[in-house]
């Protein structure tokens, strides 16, 4: 595997071409794939816990890896299908040198990386993924999809009809943000808390879908002198 990849170059553990170009299904491997998006999960976390994640409150990958690739059955079973797990990140220049070792760490959990520059402040990875995604339902007979992201301006209508073409689609983000997901009748929805082991410890929120029967505070996630000043700042502009 090289260490700048394009999407779609490299192929899944154990598949020796993906270049077939036959009828849907016909004559390519079955394949579960996980797309992870690694900007927009570390930005919703950071919005469901109020602070800035931590090596503590991040998701543990190599839990979410056993949880996926358990899902994909007995793999010596007849039929079973080839797993591959892709992380998607925009990397500012100036954080290069840190996001290093986290890139490593993925790659030996077993983990395809595509990595991008980060050089403008709505630089996207999402076109990227979708492009992976597509290439991967022409190399093989997708069976499973799992999309780690809570956005739904770019996900949902293509998501919604790779399920509507039989492929089961699982998007696994916070419940706070996934409205799209929740609220589909073709895409199953996960709550990422959800998945066994995914967190070294509960995180630090409270969810609307899982209130205690007495209720529960929801405490600001930002200051009130903070968003007063903001609103004054914008109105006296």
């Amino acid at each position: 595997m090289t260490d700048t990849l394009e999407p779609g170059i490299f192929l899944p553990e154990g598949h020796a071409d993906g270049s077939d170009d036959g009828p849907a299904g016909v004559g390519r491997p079955a394949l579960d794939l996980l797309v992870w998006d690694a900007p927009n999960i570390d930005m919703t976390l950071a919005n469901v816990i109020g602070a800035r994640p931590t090596a503590a409150s991040r998701p543990r990958f190599d839990a979410i890896a056993a949880w996926f690739v358990d899902g994909a059955g007995d793999p010596a079973a007849e039929g079973a299908p080839e797993v591959e797990a892709c992380v998607f990140a925009n990397v500012p220049p100036q954080h290069a040198t840190s996001l290093q070792r986290w890139v490593e760490a993925l790659r030996s959990f077993g983990y395809a990386v595509f990595a991008r520059p980060k050089t403008q402040p709505d630089d996207d990875i999402d076109q990227s993924m979708l492009d992976h995604i597509s290439v991967r339902t022409h190399s093989h007979s997708l069976r499973r999809l799992v999309v780690f992201s809570g956005d739904g301006r770019n996900f949902a209508e293509p998501l919604e009809d790779l399920a509507r073409g039989g492929t089961e689609v699982v998007v696994v983000a916070f419940s706070e943000v996934a409205g799209y997901a929740i609220s589909s009748g073709l895409i199953q929805f996960i709550d990422i808390e959800d998945v066994p082991g995914a967190f070294a410890a509960p995180l630090d929120r409270v969810r609307l879908d899982a209130l205690p029967p007495d209720g529960a505070w929801l405490r600001p996630t930002k200051s009130l002198r903070d968003a007063a000043g903001m609103f004054t700042a914008r109105r006296s502009t």
